[in-house]
């Protein structure tokens, strides 16, 4: 049996009502952004159900959701910065950037250091510009970016100028390395990671990534779809 603190069930309560409010979902891997929407909209039969940012399906952590009425403040939180732990692989690159696709163009990594890798990682640190990946959900004559490239397709992208608030190397054991990114609207890590590899003469690529906070939200508060299920199962037999 699931038991909830006030404060969470209070917060759920307002979700569920015809005014909504936000939900907080520790998204699983091998979810998309829309599956979460979609189970918790039929789960609660709400007739609005939006996200305040993208997670990559390969990716975990914490989705911002707000229903019904409240779905019109989705902008705010999506405004909001964002702090993710990962890991990277040097070495290789993919044409994902992350491990969705296979490893090719091995390259060397016997030069990079703690020191060397640090200082490189600062270089990343304020307004950078970035090229947004193919593997993306962007849009382009209609199409979303990682249906053209499944397909093999490559098609120019703008650069987008995004913040980069903190990026922190934590351990290296090379030729994987874990770091923490904080950072702005519409950054991709897994481009930030690639640039990282290049700049490196190495290659690199995201091999785990989890949101832990969006603002002042933290991933540790957030419901996971498996509780969600059990305590909807609780309520009914109540």
């Amino acid at each position: 049996m699931i038991t909830m603190g006030k404060d969470i069930q209070a917060s759920l309560n307002r979700f569920v009502s015809l005014e909504g409010g936000i939900l907080l979902v520790d998204k699983a891997a091998d979810w998309t952004s829309f599956d979460v929407v979609k189970k918790v909209r039929n789960l609660f039969g709400l007739r609005k159900v939006g996200h305040a940012g993208t997670l990559d399906p390969s990716a975990t952590g914490l989705l911002i959701l707000c229903s019904n009425r409240h779905t019109s403040k989705v902008h705010e939180y999506q405004e909001l910065p964002k702090e993710y732990i990962g890991t990277m692989k040097f070495g290789w690159v993919t044409d994902s950037l992350d491990a969705e696709t296979e490893e090719k163009d091995p390259r060397p990594t016997d030069h990079i250091t703690e020191a060397i890798l640090r200082e490189a990682a600062l270089r990343f640190v304020g307004e950078i510009e970035q090229i947004p990946p193919m593997y993306s959900a962007l849009k382009k004559n209609g199409k979303r970016l990682y249906t053209l490239a499944r397909k093999g397709e490559t098609v120019e992208r703008e650069p987008r100028r995004v913040q980069v608030y903190n990026f922190t190397i934590n351990d290296v054991r090379l030729p994987l390395v874990d770091f923490t990114v904080t950072c702005s609207k519409g950054t991709y890590v897994r481009s930030l990671v690639h640039d990282l590899g290049q700049a490196l003469g190495t290659g690199a690529y995201v091999c785990a990534l989890r949101r832990t906070a969006i603002g002042d939200y933290r991933v540790e508060d957030a419901w996971t779809i498996d509780r969600l299920l059990q305590s909807q199962a609780t309520d009914a037999q109540v």
